[in-house]
């Protein structure tokens, strides 16, 4: 009976506990002064608590449909990290804005002093810089990725590093050379340029880039905003199973960077190069960018994606979208 009565007793103790810490939220020391107990006994018996399974948490959230597509795009194997923000248009620029958003907040929580951030060009990281804020400086390098595009200025690189320095408290590095160079042998002068160079080297040092994955698809594509391909040449890429750019490259379906004149032109770094950075962040959003973003994850150059919900379930089920 005794031993009866001393098991009532703890587990009313533990009840008690259990009641003033997650449900009232008090906090340990706070419970042990009102029950008389030490901190550690309080302690002992949260954790006491957990282990023999009295302690169940139970999230609910109006946007649990949001985290379960995280989960799934994870599931896929492709992605360490995936973000899906609400869609909330069928406008492409109010759906940009929200998912730049949901990837400055990303910034904002995960970028360090000390962190080298490698940048590439185009209206989606120009989304994320026009949302970015931060509570404090964070001592951050920019550095672009790629070479700049004339006549692009509100979404070249170059001056998008700039904003996104001034924007997190830290510095920025320009690069002052074309994203396409005239020739391949010009392209190789360009890169070995000294000033060119220590801005590229700094980039493959990066410990967090942020990029965004063009489409090649559609006549309005971005990648024809970078270089007007002749009609021709745009007539060839979808019988070469060319499907996204990324960093400037264009890239096949299963995310190998196409043998196409224009990719030895480049002056960029290459996307196997970003590989090594570990936190890459890619934002895309839109119908026509559910082919080329499949297309550049299978090249496992990213590890978090942040698109928004109508997007990301296309990305899982191929099925009846248009590419």
């Amino acid at each position: 009976m005794n031993e009866l009565n001393d098991d009532f007793t703890s587990m009313r103790q533990m009840h008690a506990v259990l009641v003033r810490h997650f449900i009232e939220g008090r906090k340990q020391a706070e419970i042990a002064d009102e029950m008389n107990l030490s901190t550690s006994k309080v302690n002992r018996i949260i954790a006491q608590a957990r282990r023999s399974g009295m302690v169940k948490i139970s999230i609910e959230t109006p946007f649990q449909r949001l985290m379960e597509l995280e989960r799934q795009l994870v599931g896929t194997g492709l992605v360490k990290g995936a973000i899906v923000s609400p869609t909330v248009s069928d406008n492409d620029g109010t759906r940009l804005a929200q998912v730049g958003q949901a990837a400055a907040a990303h910034l904002a929580e995960t970028l360090r002093d000390g962190d080298i951030l490698g940048i590439s060009g185009g209206k989606a990281v120009a989304a994320v810089v026009d949302a970015l804020t931060v509570e404090r400086p964070i001592d951050v390098q920019v550095v672009p990725l790629t070479g700049g595009v004339q006549g692009k200025f509100h979404t070249d690189v170059n001056n998008l590093a700039s904003r996104m320095a001034e924007r997190l408290g830290g510095r920025s590095l320009q690069l002052h050379a074309p994203l396409f160079a005239e020739r391949a042998e010009q392209r190789e002068m360009l890169m070995n340029l000294g000033a060119v160079k220590e801005v590229l080297d700094l980039a493959r040092r990066a410990t967090a880039c942020l990029v965004g994955i063009g489409s090649i698809t559609l006549p309005g594509s971005s990648y024809f905003d970078l270089h007007p391909l002749p009609a021709a040449d745009r007539a060839m890429l979808p019988g070469m199973g060319v499907m996204a750019e990324f960093l400037g490259h264009l890239v096949h379906d299963r995310g190998q960077v196409a043998n196409f004149t224009l990719n030895q032109r480049l002056v960029a770094l290459r996307p196997d190069e970003i590989r090594a950075c570990g936190r890459v962040v890619a934002v895309a959003a839109g119908a026509d960018k559910v082919g080329p973003v499949r297309s550049v994850l299978r090249g496992g150059y990213v590890s978090t994606l942040v698109t928004d919900e109508d997007t990301a379930g296309r990305i899982l089920n191929p099925e009846g979208e248009t590419e």
